[in-house]
């Protein structure tokens, strides 16, 4: 079973290329995307600033409205025209933002969560109104009902302005911070207003005041920390302008006004302070606003654009790489391939060709047989394969070739020892036919015919190695022979001749110069079904004339031979085998083998009727006399 096929040199070479150029383009889409992807999460938040940012905005505003004016109403009882004013507006902002709101598609959890929570607060609104109407709450409920809702509305802010731009998102963040001081002095005005219509600071009042004026101071200081100068200008001069400084003095006033006292001459002031700020702090938010939306989508497109080029300059390099791999693959493979051809044409076309030529002629191989592989390669390790492989192709040669003279040298030691037994058997048999005719003994003569029959087996198994060695026994006929001669001449070279029963043949006759072999051939097919078949059984040699020449079988009663073994020994008498010293049991069919080759007989092994085999040969009408005749040297 030949061993199991790898995965070839091109697929390696691929996988081993594939990881680092995957990892390469996915590290560059990862970055690309990681980039772009700010990109358009900026260009997206130009989208929220319009339908969350500016609508909301003005929800904030239109609520600090309607809060300043409930807290009046609530104090006065005055002003109710107005107060249902200022909620139609209020609702107005609502259904905007809404409607807006719902046109905006892929939001982040986290504001999808806050722009609910915000919603419920706004759903309260009806009831704050309720409880105003109703004159039930105090002026500090109200203005926190108002906050609550409002608050809201920034924790939207903050998961709305998550900016990818580092120094966007602090600019973002710092007017945020600005808009919740903003709401902050709107609370403060309302108390302010609740205030004055009572004429005192009560406890409640005072330390809610407290903690307002607290809340805004450390994020208008937070915010301005936090603004780069384009922002911060209006801001900083506002924080030294005469209107803020005046609204200061009115916040340590009325943080230091206590319930017992009365509220001091300066108090009718107050609001009039808190409109003037107000005014300033709404313009510049305003303003605060406009500029910080207005830098996004440049932002967005300059990361884009920068995304553009570092992406447009890494895609080439992934691509150069993929195509600077993709080509030293295809130069490698292309290497490899030609070494492969170049070995399978040298180990399958010219060294079997120069082993098939030195089985008949052991001369020098010729400069095309040793010719060295050739290989166009630029890779050291590959120029050095094909170096080695010219060294494996010298020591095989090499090898063959004294491997053919050595085989040679002893076919002819075979050769020499065989025809000198030849020889010897010869003149032997000749003294034992001149023994038996002088002779008229019984006993005698029975012995000098046991001795005649044993040289001519001799002679046969002496023939046999001259013909292992590819030569021809020295004996022959020049005319033809009677092919029921033959047969029987075949029967007698073999031990047990008693049991061999030879039918009448066809009145054929065999070319002399084929005489020699085939009587040799029947002789070893014959002699193995007598050894592969009980003793006591016989071996039938029948003839058959056929369209194309004799057929010849001769059958026994063995035990036979499994199918795949018969269909080896087939295999193997097919063809011309070279002599194998380890099979040596099996000497007879290498000698049957080559006699077939020699002239064109065609033997087969068969099962027979009987459990034994038949084997039988064909013989070509080329070997067959026209007419028989009498045999004769």
């Amino acid at each position: 079973m030949p061993p199991k096929r790898g995965r070839p040199i091109a697929v390696k070479l691929l996988i081993l290329l594939l990881v680092p150029l995957v990892s390469l383009a996915g590290l560059w889409a990862f970055a690309a995307g990681l980039t772009g992807g700010d990109g358009v999460r900026l260009l997206a938040i130009n989208d929220l600033a319009t339908n969350f940012a500016v609508p909301s905005e003005q929800i904030n505003i239109k609520l600090q409205d309607e809060r300043l004016t409930s807290v009046e109403f609530l104090v006065r009882g005055r002003r109710a025209d107005d107060l249902a004013k200022r909620r139609g507006e209020t609702d107005q902002a609502v259904a905007n933002f809404r409607r807006l709101a719902g046109n905006v598609r892929d939001l982040s959890p986290e504001l999808i969560a806050q722009l609910t929570a915000f919603n419920r607060k706004l759903d309260q609104l009806a009831d704050v109104r309720r409880e105003v109407d109703g004159a039930s709450v105090a002026p500090v409920d109200v203005i926190d009902r108002y906050s609550e809702i409002v608050d809201a509305s920034f924790r939207m802010y903050d998961a709305m302005v998550l900016v990818p731009d580092m120094a966007l998102y602090q600019q973002a963040r710092a007017v945020t911070m600005l808009g919740e001081a903003k709401d902050v002095l709107s609370r403060e005005r309302a108390l302010i207003a609740a205030v004055l219509a009572k004429g005192r600071v009560e406890p409640r009042e005072r330390d809610a005041f407290t903690g307002m004026v607290a809340t805004r101071r450390l994020l208008y200081s937070q915010a301005l920390s936090h603004l780069d100068g384009g922002l911060r200008g209006p801001y900083a001069k506002l924080a030294t302008s005469p209107v803020y400084r005046e609204f200061l003095a009115t916040e340590d006033a009325i943080k230091g006004q206590a319930a017992a006292n009365g509220l001091p001459a300066t108090a009718a002031t107050w609001p009039i302070d808190g409109q003037n700020l107000w005014t300033a702090v709404e313009r510049n938010q305003a303003a605060a606003v406009k500029a910080i939306t207005g830098r996004v989508t440049p932002a967005a497109i300059g990361m884009l654009v920068k995304v553009g080029v570092a992406g447009g300059l890494g895609l080439i390099a992934v691509i150069a790489s993929i195509m600077l791999s993709l080509r030293f693959r295809r130069r490698l493979v292309r290497e490899l391939a030609g070494l492969r051809d170049a070995a399978t044409e040298l180990a399958e076309v010219r060294l079997a060709g120069l082993v098939e030529r030195l089985r008949t002629n052991t001369g020098r191989p010729t400069p095309a047989e040793i010719a060295p592989i050739e290989v166009r390669t630029h890779t050291a390790e590959v120029d050095d394969i094909v170096h080695a492989f010219n060294q494996v192709q010298s020591t095989a040669v090499e090898a063959a070739v004294d491997q053919a003279r050595l085989r040679h040298g002893v076919n002819q030691v075979f050769v020499n020892l065989a025809k000198r037994n030849q020889s010897l058997l010869h003149r032997q048999l000749l003294q034992l036919d001149s023994m038996e005719r002088a002779t008229e003994q019984p006993e005698m003569l029975a012995d000098l015919f046991k001795l005649d029959h044993l040289t001519t087996r001799m002679r046969r198994h002496a023939e046999s190695l001259i013909i292992l060695s590819d030569q021809a026994p020295g004996r022959g006929w020049r005319n033809p022979v009677r092919m029921v001669d033959v047969l029987r001449a075949a029967v007698a070279e073999i031990e047990e001749y008693e049991r061999v029963e030879v039918l009448q043949p066809p009145p054929v006759a065999l070319l002399g110069a084929a005489v020699t072999d085939v009587a040799h051939l029947m002789a070893e097919l014959i002699e193995n079904a007598t050894l592969f078949s009980p003793p006591q059984t016989k071996v039938d040699v029948r003839s058959t004339m056929t369209p194309y020449g004799l057929m010849v079988e001769i059958e026994d009663r063995g035990l036979g031979l499994p199918r795949v073994e018969l269909d080896e020994l087939n295999d193997r008498l097919t063809k011309v085998p070279e002599f194998d010293l380890a099979q040596s049991d099996r000497l007879g069919l290498f000698v049957v083998s080559r006699l077939a080759a020699r002239h064109r007989i065609k033997v087969t092994l068969a099962p027979s009727p009987y459990g034994g085999l038949t084997s039988m040969v064909a013989l070509p009408s080329t070997l067959l006399a026209d007419q028989p005749v009498l045999s004769g040297r």
